[in-house]
């Protein structure tokens, strides 16, 4: 996702931005939805059958696959008696024109630290629980996001993706001496389901899940994401644009009540939440 100053935007979109403002002024959208109301919300698990946890994960045109694939390695020096786990994210070309081969530029790289961000300070994985012998032997995780198709916001539901991918993610058991146990795989140990919404504002109004048109006339954006206790553990600010210090308050307001939303609709499809 990218924005341009004002000053250089097109005169198309100078011209919808007025259009969106108007609209959020009345309390209505381009799309006819509310201001602070999500997109259709699908989620799937277990779409990948050579991947050890996956999920697929649409909001309204967007939709983000994630796949985890689990291996053995040694934990960090610094941390002996911890797993160990790393988030990549691929914005592939035939998700959008904007999108191009080659290796991740830096929407991916922010896309791919929102997400981890999100897992790590909300603390979603027991990583000690994935120690098999410390200092020695540890599992890795590698959790794979790829955007399919893009209409804006694939901040939220590749959190989601990847919350439901290592949800259901289930990986082979090692006794404490490191043997394989045949025939017994083990879940990856969850403590908690961090959640995000991403927020659109234009002047002084917000907006939920911005649609592409919606996103391209932004003054700016914000991802918030909470625990499962409503704690902010993670917060990104990803343009340029000034957040007025007084919308602050209702930035967090909102984004707790559309991520309870979601949390129901995770516990329902994933079983927890």
């Amino acid at each position: 996702m990218s924005f341009l100053p004002l000053k250089e935007r097109s005169f198309t979109i100078k011209i919808m931005s007025e259009k969106i403002y108007k609209l959020l002024q009345q309390g209505k959208r381009i799309d006819e939805r509310s201001p602070y109301e999500f997109r259709k919300i699908t989620m799937q698990t277990n779409v990948v059958e050579k991947a050890n946890g996956s999920a697929l994960v649409s909001v309204g045109s967007t939709r983000i696959l994630t796949g985890i694939k689990v291996e053995l390695g040694t934990p960090y020096s610094d941390r002996p008696n911890e797993g160990v786990f790393s988030v990549n994210a691929e914005l592939l070309p035939l998700a959008s024109k904007s999108f191009e081969p080659g290796p991740p530029d830096e929407r991916g790289i922010e896309l791919a630290r929102v997400v981890d961000r999100c897992i790590r300070e909300g603390k979603a994985i027991d990583l000690e629980k994935l120690c098999i012998i410390p200092g020695k032997m540890v599992y890795v995780l590698y959790i794979d996001i790829y955007v399919l198709d893009y209409d804006g916001n694939y901040f939220d539901p590749s959190v989601m993706s990847a919350m439901a991918a290592l949800a259901t993610c289930t990986i082979p058991k090692y006794s404490a001496t490191g043997e394989r146990v045949e025939g017994e795989n083990i879940k990856v140990p969850i403590r908690d389901v961090p959640l995000s919404a991403t927020l659109g504002i234009i002047r002084d109004r917000l907006l939920v899940d911005p649609c592409l048109v919606e996103e391209e006339s932004l003054d700016t954006s914000i991802v918030v994401c909470l625990d499962s206790a409503s704690n902010v553990v993670a917060i990104q600010k990803n343009s340029p644009g000034h957040i007025p210090f007084s919308l602050m308050e209702s930035i967090i307001n909102v984004a707790e009540e559309q991520i309870s939303k979601i949390r129901a609709q995770f516990k329902e499809v994933v079983g927890i939440g």
